[in-house]
């Protein structure tokens, strides 16, 4: 039978720790979170692999580095509201409210928001909010939140997610450029959001994110 616990204290100790991510909350959370539980059935073997996590149709679970370096970057305290863009199975929620006071998770495939919201409450995780809708739509009606993490490649954030965060909140997004990607740490002011470059990664772009494409005669 798979030992999926020292899987998981594995995965924190060569794959998080060693990206400089030493935040007790997060490693605690990290630890806490059955990440086999929030893949596809076919997949709980690959769970806890140092890669993107293939969920079909073009997205992904996170490799858990780069989740837990936006993470890092973003510093989420107790009682602050995040919205998960892209939450799939809900993993990344279930690691999110651990820190946070509440966590609204946004996912558009149905399948999948139904599969969250039954994940999470089996692991008696009562304070995460499955909203199911377009991704690009964010959720406003449960907004404005303190900080936005987007699980997935962006080209372009829509104006409607940059809208549902409050002025002084924190956004985390991994702009994908071709095949080459860095997250970006994002701080709202009145006049919008200052972007800096964290660290490098890879995922492909959700849908709703992509770049327009510009018209040629």
């Amino acid at each position: 039978m798979t030992d999926f616990a020292a899987r998981r204290t594995m995965m924190v100790d060569t794959q998080v720790r060693p990206s400089d991510v030493t935040k007790f909350p997060i490693i605690d959370a990290m630890l806490k979170v059955a990440r086999e539980d929030f893949v596809p059935a076919a997949q709980r073997e690959a769970a806890y692999l140092g890669e993107n996590l293939n969920l079909g149709d073009g997205r992904v679970l996170l490799e858990p580095r780069t989740l837990a370096k936006m993470l890092d970057g973003l510093a989420i305290a107790n009682d602050e509201l995040v919205l998960d863009i892209g939450s799939a199975l809900g993993y990344s929620s279930a690691v999110i409210a651990h820190m946070a006071e509440a966590v609204v998770a946004v996912e558009e495939d149905e399948h999948m928001s139904k599969e969250a919201q039954e994940t999470l409450s089996a692991a008696d995780i009562d304070n995460v909010i499955v909203h199911h809708g377009l991704l690009a739509d964010g959720a406003p009606q449960h907004g404005p939140y303190d900080v936005v993490i987007i699980e997935g490649g962006v080209e372009n954030v829509p104006d409607a997610i940059i809208d549902q965060l409050k002025v002084g909140g924190r956004i985390a997004c991994l702009f994908m450029s071709g095949a080459l990607g860095e997250v970006r740490l994002g701080y709202k002011n009145d006049s919008g959001v200052s972007w800096r470059m964290a660290f490098n990664a890879g995922a492909p772009v959700l849908k709703g994110f992509a770049r327009e494409k510009a018209f040629q005669l």
